[in-house]
């Protein structure tokens, strides 16, 4: 990986050079913790969410994609469980959709709502 271009990019590792803009990183990141069976949805929780900000981080360190997200969880999961599920889940997602070696992934349960909210 050639590291993030001037525009917002990442480059890929494959042998063809590939292109991955950051709000691909962002989607991509957000879509493999929806599909984790637990998660409500990938965002903040609480009535002031909103003030909160994206709730996906994406950045380059030292050629490795570091990524924070915020997840809201159902109510019956448990919660260490789920979180390391959502890291693997992130993780995996970078390295093998988007050829990028996957850095730190941190999970932020940042709440448990029902499926009524």
């Amino acid at each position: 990986m050639d590291g993030r271009g001037s525009d917002g990019t990442t480059r890929a590792r494959t042998a063809d050079p590939l292109t991955v803009s950051h709000s691909v990183i962002v989607e991509m990141v957000r879509v493999a913790a929806l599909e984790v069976p637990g998660v409500l949805k990938v965002g903040h929780g609480g009535p002031l969410a909103w003030l909160a900000g994206s709730p996906v981080r994406a950045r380059l360190v030292d050629g490795r994609v570091s990524v924070r997200v915020w997840v809201v969880a159902r109510p019956g999961h448990a919660l260490g469980p789920l979180a390391a599920q959502v890291r693997h889940a992130v993780g995996a997602t970078i390295e093998r959709l988007l050829d990028l070696e996957p850095g730190e992934v941190t999970v932020v349960v940042d709440g448990v709502e029902g499926l009524g909210k």
